[in-house]
């Protein structure tokens, strides 16, 4: 495993991994570091459909609003090297905000209508720094896949229509949310919650069962209206939960939903804090 710093560096790596080699596939996996399981499955899934796996461990400055925590996001270098290792990885891209932004930024890659709600509505100008930094890993690693995580769903759906739209050589493979024994889902800001936190924080799954259920009992007849609205109550039930959202839209198009029997899929979208560390969840939901 070789840890590459600059952006010429894994350039140069992945061009010579390449080299007199046509059919060899690479799959990459952007993250903020921190890893835990979640990250370990989507670097399995590259082992499985790439022959070389490029991880990138930066946290993005350009996604964090001004009272946002990216000074106390959670860093790890050495602990995340050691998970890359055991994953498999090949190259291990580690720039510095030096290296991604050596100047200020004058272009910004801004996607709109799917980021119109959700965390796009909560957190202005969030997906800009989100789009933005993942076309900039693009252009640099020059990956065939790219491997991202449903528990950020609309980051998934945000990543899919820019590639799309921007004509970008580079499949993007969603994998499912790993989730700890007791429902939670994994996330790198897990490690802020404190005791009772983290066990009110067990809502947000419950409450997407809670979803699932409703919706399969009615046979997909129940209202997009009343469904969020039994979300809501759910998870009101936990004293420590601020709800930022909990909505039913369309997916991926991240449309409002009244109709429940006029589309084939919806997605269940929570972001709640606990304390002040805010969670994101979801369900995906075939109709």
């Amino acid at each position: 495993m070789k840890v590459l710093h600059s952006v010429n560096e894994i350039r140069q790596a992945v061009r010579a991994a390449r080299a007199g080699r046509p059919t060899v596939k690479v799959g990459f996996v952007p993250t903020m570091g921190y890893l835990h399981k979640g990250h370990a499955s989507l670097l399995e899934a590259a082992r499985k459909k790439s022959d070389i796996v490029v991880l990138s461990i930066f946290v993005n400055p350009l996604q964090f609003g001004p009272n946002e925590d990216f000074s106390r996001y959670p860093r790890d270098e050495q602990r995340d090297l050691a998970l890359a290792k055991e994953a498999g990885v090949d190259f291990v891209f580690l720039p510095s905000v030096d290296d991604m932004y050596p100047r200020p930024t004058k272009t910004i890659v801004s996607v709109s209508e799917v980021t119109d709600r959700l965390c796009g509505a909560s957190r202005p100008g969030h997906f800009d720094g989100v789009a933005t930094v993942v076309t900039k890993l693009f252009n640099m690693v020059q990956p065939d896949f790219a491997f991202f995580g449903m528990k950020d769903a609309q980051q998934v759906a945000v990543i899919q229509q820019m590639v799309d739209d921007l004509n970008i050589p580079v499949d993007i493979i969603p994998c499912p949310t790993l989730r700890e024994e007791d429902g939670l889902a994994m996330s790198s800001r897990n490690v802020y919650l404190q005791p009772e936190e983290r066990k009110q924080a067990l809502v947000l799954s419950s409450a997407l069962r809670l979803a699932e259920r409703l919706v399969k009992e009615s046979n997909g007849t129940i209202a997009a209206e009343e469904l969020q609205a039994a979300v809501k109550q759910h998870i009101e039930q936990s004293p420590l939960a601020q709800i930022d959202y909990a909505d039913v839209l369309t997916y991926p198009s991240l449309e409002p939903v009244t109709d429940l029997k006029a589309v084939s899929s919806i997605i269940v979208a929570l972001a709640v804090k606990f304390g002040k560390t805010r969670l994101i969840d979801n369900t995906i939901i075939q109709l």
